[in-house]
């Protein structure tokens, strides 16, 4: 019985030496592609600026996550910016830009709609935030962005019951629809390394 136990705590130090948890591999895949130059159709400086694109969306999701509308407000603006820049950078790449304008289009549309609605709550704000954030995916997706490590993240409780997507470089929830209510309400569904 003595042996019994230190093999068992053997076999124990060496699990928790070896870091041997069940998502460890895809958690050290994660990090290895996040430390990968982000790539994409475009050339180089057409990928460095949809990478803005996805830098400033990522900081209009923190903003609804915290729930405040000076934040939300100034960071659909910085989208807005870079998005524009994108459409006009795409304007001069033939073999990718007429593919790709449509998406940025809508993106800049709903992301105009957002700031020009004034809500104090975020609440009326939220619903072209979902629509930026389905087209962005779409995006990035058609784009064929690689080595961005970017989650697809789904409320199912989002606009009453309807559901709502959003784009997350973390896999941890991080609701954008609830914020500070229910934090943590969603799942992953999909995504883009």
């Amino acid at each position: 019985m003595r042996y019994l136990h230190i093999t068992l705590l053997f076999v124990a130090i060496g699990l928790a030496s070896c870091n041997n948890t069940p998502g460890s591999e895809n958690e050290n895949k994660a990090v290895a592609t996040a430390s990968l130059p982000v790539q994409s159709k475009l050339n180089e400086a057409g990928t460095k600026k949809l990478a803005d694109v996805i830098t400033d969306y990522y900081g209009l999701k923190n903003a609804f996550v915290a729930t405040k509308a000076p934040q939300v407000d100034s960071s659909a603006a910085k989208l807005l910016n870079s998005a524009n820049t994108l459409i006009s950078y795409l304007k001069t790449d033939s073999s990718n830009g007429g593919a790709l304008k449509p998406y940025l289009d809508t993106i800049a549309t709903e992301t105009q709609d957002l700031i020009a609605t004034k809500d104090e709550t975020c609440e009326k704000q939220r619903l072209p935030f979902s629509k930026v954030s389905d087209m962005m995916f779409t995006l990035l997706k058609n784009a064929g962005v690689k080595n961005a490590v970017i989650y697809q993240e789904h409320c199912p409780m989002a606009f009453d019951g309807k559901g709502a997507n959003w784009l997350s470089d973390d896999a941890d929830i991080k609701n954008p629809y609830f914020g500070k209510k229910m934090l943590e309400c969603g799942e992953v569904t999909d995504s883009i390394k």
